[in-house]
């Protein structure tokens, strides 16, 4: 699904005194009003204004501008909603609304742009593959679907088929999330739909359904269906224009004609001119079918069938916030950047150390603060750590736990060492390329120490330190009788009350 569609991209058309407004949905708006003689269309309320003469927005849909347009918003809505995308996108295409644009800037920007969207290496191989159609390509966009997956980095089967069809207008499926919900239902198809049989299978029913004419409207249609009528949970499919098309409703159906008669006591007269799915599970001779019973309740929502996800990896970290007074009296933070690959590459953190069940807290805090002194030339101890808390972040495949530490250096104590380390101010910080992770930790370290810089009366700062104190509810003095842990007989607990009074 391109985020064209939604209109984050607008277009407006003035002939004259009139002026018709519409949303791009992947061309189809331009090509409906390409065919007037004059006025000229503007694209880009929301990042840039471009200007077209009327016959120019013939070729616009085809054009470098559009290609760019289409490329990163499907690679920004891998594996990430359509509400989450909308902001980044537009500040995206407003900083760099051309391919040379993207190619001349640097990761760290990127980064910085992409940070808090999650799936980091995304805004990593999208700037890659800028660099790329500059430098090797001279410019020029892949204009075909194999020619995507082989010369564009980060770009694979889907994202090809969307940009193929909706770009460069290429008759070819596009095969994402939504359009596997739909077929498998439409063909009733109950094998794992991550299967490479029932893979190749959605493939080639995508690649014959498609519109030749229209294959980018009609793909982004299809993605429409599975979001908005044909959906995981509770589907619309009395307002389903396929209903009628749709194995997995009739077989609703026909379970429920089934069972209706078996209430009443009725014989079957005819039988089903609808094959039971049932019939052939696990029978070994088909890899579409199901290979789980059929749930009455679950209705058309038997499929797509998924594996069962495994289980997250549970890591915890040991982290630690180095602080020391800035120049302009507000506090700066050390930050790490860490290597340009892997999780979160590039990206910069609290100095870190993965912890290890084997290793002690007290061994892997030692080792942390030898590393944090390496990087500020000084030595630091871990008895100078404060325990903060903890704060628990989802990865898609981790669940990560910081135990977070705090430290406050002295005055000389923190000068970096190093190249890959730098202080930033916590107003710097919520712009830089950091993770939502490290900005938690921020949050967390903000709520135990609540900035409490008090001042006191001789007017010198006075800092409130340590781990956050838990408020507790004032609970009425008890006597002595009270403190013991047996229960007080009847007799006992009025006379104790009379003492009281």
């Amino acid at each position: 699904m391109t985020l064209l569609m939604l209109c984050c991209c607008a277009l407006s058309f003035s002939a004259g005194t009139t002026r018709r407004r519409g949303s791009c949905r992947g061309g189809l708006w331009l090509r409906q009003n390409q065919t007037s003689t004059s006025g000229h269309t503007e694209v880009g309320r929301c990042f840039l204004v471009f200007t077209f003469t009327a016959a120019d927005t013939i070729y616009l849909k085809f054009s470098l501008l559009f290609f760019l347009l289409v490329w990163v918003s499907e690679i920004m809505l891998q594996q990430t909603q359509v509400a989450t995308v909308i902001d980044y996108y537009n500040k995206w295409m407003k900083r760099w609304p051309t391919v040379q644009d993207l190619a001349a800037a640097t990761l760290e920007e990127v980064n910085q742009m992409w940070a808090g969207l999650g799936y980091y290496s995304r805004g990593k191989r999208l700037h890659e593959g800028a660099q790329k159609v500059v430098s090797e390509l001279r410019g020029q966009m892949p204009r075909t679907v194999n020619s995507l997956l082989k010369q564009l980095p980060g770009v694979g089967r889907y994202t090809a088929g969307a940009i193929g069809s909706i770009a460069l207008g290429q008759v070819t499926g596009a095969v994402d999330g939504n359009l596997i919900r739909v077929l498998c239902r439409l063909r009733a198809i109950g094998a794992d739909s991550t299967s490479p049989a029932v893979t190749e299978a959605l493939w080639s029913l995508a690649n014959t359904l498609v519109d030749p004419e229209r294959p980018g409207d009609f793909n982004q249609a299809m993605m429409e269906l599975g979001a908005r009528v044909c959906t995981p949970k509770g589907p619309l499919c009395s307002q389903c224009p396929v209903q009628s098309h749709c194995h997995s409703h009739r077989k609703v159906h026909v379970k429920q004609e089934a069972n209706s008669r078996k209430l009443l006591g009725k014989l079957d007269k005819k039988p089903s001119v609808l094959p039971d799915i049932e019939d052939c599970m696990n029978s070994g001779t088909c890899p579409l079918c199901p290979s789980e019973p059929w749930d009455d309740e679950l209705g058309v929502q038997n499929f797509p069938r998924k594996p069962a996800k495994k289980p997250p990896r549970v890591e915890r970290t040991l982290t630690c916030v180095v602080i020391r007074a800035g120049e302009e009296g507000e506090d700066e933070y050390l930050l790490t950047q860490r290597l340009n690959k892997g999780l979160l590459a590039g990206m910069w953190e609290f100095p870190s150390l993965l912890q290890e069940e084997k290793s002690s807290e007290m061994k892997q805090k030692k080792a942390l603060c030898a590393e944090i002194s390496k990087k500020l030339g000084t030595r630091l101890t871990d008895s100078l750590l404060q325990h903060v808390g903890e704060v628990v972040h989802i990865f898609s495949h981790i669940h990560q736990t910081y135990v977070v530490h705090s430290v406050r250096l002295k005055d000389g104590d923190s000068q970096t060492q190093t190249e890959n380390a730098q202080w930033l101010s916590k107003s710097a910080l919520q712009g830089a390329a950091v993770s939502t992770g490290v900005k938690k930790i921020v949050k967390l370290c903000d709520s135990v120490h609540g900035q409490k810089d008090e001042t006191t009366k001789d007017g010198k700062r006075q800092k409130t330190g340590g781990a956050k104190k838990v408020q507790t509810s004032k609970k009425p003095r008890l006597s002595a009788a009270h403190s013991g842990s047996r229960q007080l007989s009847l007799s006992s607990f009025f006379n104790t009350v009379k003492q009281e009074s």
